[in-house]
């Protein structure tokens, strides 16, 4: 009887975590606020090609509050480098297509981290359709630095 209580606390624990982790990244009003050089989001329907985890309906659920009427889509000359999408002419990445309002953009851009972690170009897709994609920023690794002689003024 012990063991099943302790299971059961364990389980509701890791629920609630995993609870607190959606509505931290996905609803609270902290940790994301939308860069404001950012264009409004235009309110019409959009068009969004997702490869990653917006496969999966109940993360798209969770996230949109819909599916987006998925279907399947390609995008031809690039292929997925884990959580990014790398110019390739020989490749594709096959994902789906996405019809959504503009509330659920901006859910979508907040899921991403719009001009934070993810930027949302324009692509045609194998098909001729044209769609947002959202592709990784430049990490802090591939940014140019700084000449040495401006990293020379530094050293007193």
């Amino acid at each position: 009887m012990v063991w099943l209580k302790r299971c059961l606390l364990g389980s509701t624990l890791v629920a609630l975590s995993i609870a607190v982790w959606l509505w931290l990244t996905m609803l609270s009003p902290w940790f994301y606020e939308r860069p404001s050089h950012l264009p409004d989001i235009e309110q019409r329907s959009h068009q969004v090609f997702v490869y990653g985890t917006l496969r999966y309906a109940p993360v798209r659920w969770v996230v949109m509050y819909a599916s987006g009427n998925p279907t399947k889509a390609t995008l031809e000359g690039y292929e997925r480098t884990n959580l990014d999408l790398t110019p390739n002419q020989e490749a594709h990445v096959d994902g789906l297509l996405l019809e959504v309002t503009p509330n659920q953009l901006a859910r979508l851009d907040r899921y991403e981290r719009l001009g934070i972690r993810y930027e949302r170009v324009k692509q045609t897709l194998a098909d001729g359709t044209t769609a947002w994609v959202y592709v990784r920023l430049p990490s802090l690794s591939r940014l140019r630095l700084p000449s040495p002689d401006y990293q020379a003024a530094l050293v007193p």
